[in-house]
């Protein structure tokens, strides 16, 4: 009976992720890339736990949160409630926040508060350096915006595996031009529609990947692996 059940899984899990991908409203199959051969995080900015950060494999959302403390508690609520609590379990995905250093108590505090909230939170880093290395980093991707006194912005950025930033551009319904290489954590709306639809779509795009590869991911070799026992 058990393997019955084990093969039914097998069967309608690619199903129920191809349904799960296909809701996005985004009307492209990929993820436009914006910029190329973004530099990876600084080896001088210290994480709060002392593990090494790394944008390279990674499906990272890339914030510069700042300094502002109540503001940032605000942002990252959304973040977490609107795209974390989403994607947060997909392998590779990752939420990397950049502050100035002297933030790792106040961060500490809103991550206790965020597990009432969020079963695991592994997969949310915070780096923390100068405000002037900070500065040196955010500029080296050219962004249209710009960080604000707080050595902040309440924009986050999607960065792809390859370190290319991912986003928007192009024709869009009725022929307006679309472009968009930011989301704004302090809509909630914005971040559950338009970045919700994007991370989507960019997590799509490397699942078909690894299907064109003949590539299968750890979940379904592991219950493979079961069945060969039975």
């Amino acid at each position: 009976m058990k393997k019955y059940f084990v093969l039914s899984v097998l069967f309608f899990l690619p199903i129920v992720a191809y349904m799960f991908f296909a809701t996005a409203s985004h009307n492209s199959l990929f993820l436009p890339v914006i910029s190329k051969n973004h530099a990876d995080v600084p080896s001088q900015f210290v994480s709060l736990n002392g593990e090494k950060i790394s944008l390279d494999q990674k499906i990272t959302i890339l914030g510069f949160p700042g300094n502002d403390i109540e503001e940032v508690k605000a942002n990252l609520f959304n973040l977490n409630q609107k795209i974390y609590n989403k994607y947060g379990g997909f392998k590779d995905f990752q939420m990397v926040m950049i502050m100035p250093d002297g933030n790792q108590e106040k961060i500490k505090a809103i991550m206790l508060e965020f597990r009432r909230l969020s079963n695991d939170l592994k997969n949310w880093h915070f780096l923390f350096g100068k405000p002037v290395e900070i500065e040196n980093y955010f500029n080296s991707f050219k962004f249209k915006n710009t960080l604000n006194v707080h050595t902040g912005t309440s924009f986050v950025y999607i960065i792809d595996r390859e370190k290319s930033l991912r986003g928007r551009k192009g024709q869009k319904i009725k022929g307006k031009v679309e472009y968009r290489e930011c989301y704004n954590t302090i809509s909630a709306a914005e971040l559950h529609n338009e970045m919700s639809d994007d991370v989507k779509i960019l997590l799509r795009e490397y699942r078909l990947a690894l299907k064109k590869n003949k590539r299968k991911d750890d979940f379904r070799d592991k219950i493979e692996q079961e069945v060969s026992k039975k």
